[in-house]
């Protein structure tokens, strides 16, 4: 592992603490990528100048965050790291592409479809109009993180499916001219089915993250509808509250 570490022992922030975030920081931004091995505690803690305690404390901390993982006579390997998304209207491939996370997707579906009640009520179309339906898998360094369902209006843009497996949605309605305003979105969490257990490689009944949203162009428009599911050890949101007055 070639990597810059330091510590400062005028900090007041633990020195276990300092580790971690910086091992942590270099998993987020893909410094560190899946599989890559840190070595053992005994020679990061002479590298370092530290005790053995304080790495083994640091490295426990992201074990437990998932990012890490010890394999018996392999030694400490990174796994993989949480994807933490803002709470704006933007989309997973910028989010993962900004983050460093190497995105990557595979269209399992791209047809169309008559519109459910629900879609409709979401697209404000009636119900029954065909409607195109894409289903993605999207990933990161090459492992799911989490499954996506869109339904978009007719005659909106072309949905190619290799253009879907190069780019993200968003930045295919822009590129077409489509000025994507505000949304209305709801996030969840439940079960994941055997289906979405396998597309995302958890067992059946592991908690999952949904997020449902209706995204509006500068006219007012409904322009997509979303129901999608993540794997909650890869990803999160992040919220920023404000006290209103």
């Amino acid at each position: 592992m070639q990597l810059e570490l330091s510590v400062d022992r005028g900090s007041p922030v633990p020195l276990y603490f300092q580790l971690s975030q910086q091992l942590e920081s270099a998993i987020e931004h893909g410094t560190l990528t899946p599989g890559t091995l840190l070595g053992n505690e005994i020679e990061l803690a002479a590298r370092l100048g530290l005790s053995r305690p304080t790495v083994r404390q640091a490295i426990q901390s992201l074990v437990d965050k998932g990012l890490l993982v010890r394999r018996r006579g392999v030694g400490t390997q990174v796994v993989h790291s949480q994807v933490k998304r803002p709470l704006e209207l933007s989309s997973l491939y910028d989010d993962l592409e900004s983050a460093g996370q190497r995105p990557g997707t595979a269209v399992l579906v791209n047809t169309m479809v008559t519109a459910s009640a629900e879609v409709a009520a979401a697209l404000g179309v009636t119900e029954g109009t065909e409607v195109h339906r894409i289903e993605r898998l999207r990933s990161a360094h090459g492992e799911p993180i989490a499954y996506l369902c869109n339904y978009i209006p007719p005659a909106l843009l072309d949905l190619d499916t290799g253009q879907l497996e190069a780019t993200g949605l968003y930045r295919l309605m822009r590129a077409a001219g489509i000025t994507l305003h505000s949304a209305r979105q709801t996030i969840g969490a439940r079960a994941a089915t055997a289906v979405e257990a396998e597309r995302l490689r958890e067992q059946p009944g592991a908690p999952l993250l949904t997020m449902q949203r209706v995204t509006f162009d500068d006219t007012g428009r409904a322009v997509e509808y979303g129901t999608h599911t993540y794997r909650p050890a890869r990803y999160s949101f992040e919220f920023q509250l404000l006290v209103r007055n």
